[in-house]
């Protein structure tokens, strides 16, 4: 059929450069959600691990036995090497979430 032009025969017309903000916004928003939960997550276990840390102290200080010494010292072991590996996460992510914020401010 010779005079049938029907729509998706065509080529789809490139996008201009707003349309294209517009429709990568929700990603945009999207992205950095997942971003700022992330962040917010491993800092959350960076505290609880230290909360952790702190009552042992507490309780080995309180009690003053050799055996709660030997758990504060095998718990600030197991921690840091806990907390090493979560901020070898988290120090990046955090600055990657502190640049894309400020420069995806309108998402």
């Amino acid at each position: 059929m010779q005079g049938d032009h029907r729509s998706h025969d065509r080529p789809a017309p490139d996008q201009s450069a707003p349309d294209r903000a517009r429709t990568d916004r929700p990603h945009r928003r999207r992205a950095l959600g997942v971003l700022r939960r992330s962040v917010y997550a491993l800092t959350a276990l960076l505290g609880l691990s230290l909360l952790v840390i702190g009552t042992i102290a507490i309780i080995a200080e309180v009690k003053g036995t050799w055996h709660w010494s030997i758990h504060l010292e095998s718990t600030l072991s197991y921690v840091g090497l806990f907390v090493r590996y979560l901020l070898a996460v988290l120090v990046p992510l955090f600055g990657l979430f502190v640049a894309v914020r400020g420069r995806w401010s309108d998402a």
